[in-house]
C-alpha cells in the first residue's frame, strides 16, 4: 500500500509543478509592458517631484 500511496504523491507534485510553470508563464505573459516593467527600466528615474518638498518649505510655523 505504500508504493501506490509513493506513486499517487509523485503524480500529483508532478501536476502542481506543471501547474505552477503554467500560471507563471500566464502571469508573465499578463504582465509584460506593465507599470513594474516601466520602473524597473528606470523610465521614471528622470522625473522629480519637488511638490511636497516646496509646499513644506513654504510653511512657516507659527510662533508660540
Amino acid at each position: 500500500m505504500a508504493e501506490p500511496a509513493k506513486k499517487m504523491a509523485q503524480q500529483t507534485e508532478d501536476r502542481l509543478e506543471n501547474l505552477a510553470d503554467t500560471v507563471r508563464e500566464k502571469f508573465d505573459k499578463v504582465t509584460e509592458g506593465s507599470f513594474r516593467d516601466r520602473i524597473t527600466e528606470g523610465r521614471f528615474a528622470d522625473q522629480v517631484d519637488h511638490g511636497v518638498d516646496e509646499a513644506r518649505a513654504e510653511t512657516q510655523r507659527k510662533p508660540d
